[in-house]
């Protein structure tokens, strides 16, 4: 148990060490005003009890010789000081609390900057470990507020213990083991706390993953996006059972904690109390044999009783201290994750725009906890200026080739190569700068029509010409000029925006592939959610749009894939059939049998 509890302290200070340097960084001058603050608030108390025992002892001599007004005037200067510091004290709880507001809000703000650079900064392959969401989870909803909890807690560590020791030394004037009594008496509750905030802390690791699936279930019964379905196929009460179950096994375990705690704190409680009575007895001995007067009995009353409250409240910000060193190690081991990512030291030089094109060479792929290979000794040639269309069954490993011409992964055998260089020997951020992408599940941001666009560069002001040569080029200007405001028209219901359908989301995320400027332009199902006639206006414009760019298109519509100029179809990670639209029509394979039964869907329909 003590080598445990050594263990667990040596692991705790360097994590205290830490929290207290986020918050230092943080807010440097608020940390300098609280601490003074706390110090002469810790004084306080202690005074108070001096002040009132002599109180006690001028009235108890002012009754005993019957001296009258003048006897009792000496008492009212310690009378008028607690008064004083009573009032002082109360400034300096407003004081301590406006200053903890403040930096509390800059803390906060400077973790959410750690937690959202590090969000940024890790590959895509983090979110696709469920025990890295669990992670990320206590790091953003527990760890966000502990450094500031961790201060506070220590605050309340050392103004109490400052009080403390001024009591014991008072004590101590009476005889060296009464503030030993104190402690001793207290110490059982201390190793309580303790204890119960470790099991407290093991418990939510292991319920890590019930609290995000209770949080989930909660996210379908209140969220716009589920409200249609949970409606229309009277999902509602099942999904509020799924959610009320995780809720009560998750409720159940903190009643279970918190009972075992109530047991464990009666029983300290008890030993604390019989400590305080044993020192009274003690000193109402004292007084019976004229050895100690009122005042000290009074002193030592107080002494004990505000003792016991003090480290009672002296263990439970130990206990909280604890607990926030538990919950920032799981912020300092995120913050701690390292990229497996990383950009080549003597980077090359990206020629624009490219001379040769993109090739994989013998790629094979599987996603992290993956078994099943996405690609396998996969090999294509994506020529420069040209459009390049991939086709193929949901699942055959196309939207994986604009992952890795990206490099949100590598490959775990081959290369993938522009104009002969390996991504892997160029720099990753101007890689990216020199791609741009239409993602099949494209993002919707609830801002204005004119900033959706301009996140493709943001660059380019939410002004500028560009802005609508790009909605005009995806389809997307005629939508949004309908609406009320135009390209300042904000979009999507989050800030009471005007909502879209599927479609125009789709062009306007066109928009804002169109909108970069960039050697390589990647569409991932580009007209999947546009109608026919939307469609046939879009790619009258396809070769306007791919001009000049190195471009790859994935798509299941066989009416988009034959404008490109070489089409490749891919079946589980491979490809089986290539050329033109009419060379793979008259090969009379797959490509053939697919576009005939395309061809008759589109003429029965």
């Amino acid at each position: 148990m003590i080598a445990r509890a050594q263990q667990e302290l040596f692991r705790c200070l360097p994590l205290i060490g830490r929290g207290l340097g986020l918050v230092w960084q943080s807010a440097r001058s608020w940390t300098i005003a609280w601490g003074t603050l706390l110090l002469a608030q810790g004084l306080i108390p202690a005074a108070q009890i001096y002040l009132t025992r002599q109180t006690v002892d001028l009235l108890a001599i002012a009754i005993g010789s019957n001296g009258g007004t003048a006897a009792f005037a000496q008492a009212w200067p310690p009378v008028v000081l607690i008064g004083l510091l009573w009032f002082a004290s109360q400034l300096l709880n407003s004081a301590i609390t406006w200053v903890r507001a403040a930096q509390a809000e800059l803390v906060q703000d400077s973790i959410h900057t750690l937690i959202h650079s590090q969000s940024l900064a890790l590959d895509i392959a983090f979110y696709e470990n469920p025990e890295s969401y669990d992670l990320l989870h206590r790091a953003r909803v527990d760890a966000i507020s502990q450094p500031i909890a961790l201060l506070e807690s220590l605050g309340t560590v050392i103004q109490n213990g400052l009080t403390l020791i001024v009591l014991a030394v008072m004590l101590a004037s009476y005889a060296p083991w009464l503030p030993l009594l104190l402690i001793g008496s207290a110490l059982p509750g201390l190793w309580t706390v303790g204890r119960y905030v470790l099991r407290q802390h093991h418990w939510r690791i292991a319920n890590t993953a019930n609290e995000r699936r209770a949080r989930y279930y909660d996210w379908l019964l209140t969220e716009r996006s589920s409200a249609a379905e949970m409606r229309l196929f009277d999902l509602g009460s099942y999904h509020q059972g799924l959610f009320q179950r995780l809720r009560e096994q998750l409720r159940s375990g903190r009643l279970a904690l918190a009972r075992n705690e109530m047991k464990a704190e009666l029983v300290a409680g008890s030993i604390a109390w019989l400590g305080g009575l044993a020192g009274m007895a003690w000193m109402l001995m004292r007084a019976a044999n004229g050895l100690a007067r009122l005042g000290d009995l009074v002193l030592c009353y107080q002494a004990f009783q505000q003792g016991q409250k003090l480290l009672r409240s002296l263990m439970d910000g130990a206990g909280r201290i604890y607990r926030s060193t538990l919950f920032l190690d799981n912020l300092f081991q995120f913050l701690a994750i390292e990229p497996q990512l990383h950009t080549s030291t003597t980077p090359q030089p990206i020629t624009v725009p490219l001379k040769e094109g993109i090739r994989f060479e013998g790629v094979s792929f599987c996603y992290p906890g993956s078994e099943n290979a996405a690609l396998a000794n996969f090999s294509l040639t994506l020529p420069s200026g040209k459009a390049t269309a991939i086709v193929g069954h949901n699942g055959a490993g196309k939207s994986t080739l604009i992952k890795l011409l990206c490099r949100f992964y590598d490959p775990q055998e081959g290369a993938i190569l522009l104009d002969s260089v390996d991504l892997r020997e160029l720099d990753i951020s101007e890689l990216r700068r020199q791609i741009t992408v239409l993602f099949q599940e494209p993002v919707r941001y609830h801002t204005t029509a004119a900033e959706n666009i301009a996140m493709g560069d943001l660059a380019v002001p939410h002004d500028d010409v560009r802005i609508r040569a790009a909605a005009a080029a995806a389809g997307a200007a005629a939508p949004i000029e309908r609406l009320p405001h135009g390209y300042e028209s904000v979009l999507g219901k989050w800030f009471g925006g005007a909502e879209l359908s599927v479609g125009e989301w789709q062009r306007v995320a066109l928009a804002r592939a169109f909108l970069r400027d960039a050697a390589i332009i990647a569409l991932d199902e580009p007209t999947s959610a546009m109608d026919s006639w939307a469609e046939s206006d879009w790619l009258g414009r396809f070769r306007e749009l791919t001009a000049g760019r190195t471009g790859l298109m994935i798509t299941h519509r066989f009416t988009t894939a034959m404008h490109a100029d070489m089409i490749h179809v891919m079946v589980d990670g491979r490809i089986t059939e290539s050329g033109t639209h009419e060379q793979l029509v008259a090969a009379g394979g797959h490509y053939a049998e697919s576009w005939q039964t395309q061809m008759r869907e589109i003429t029965n329909g």
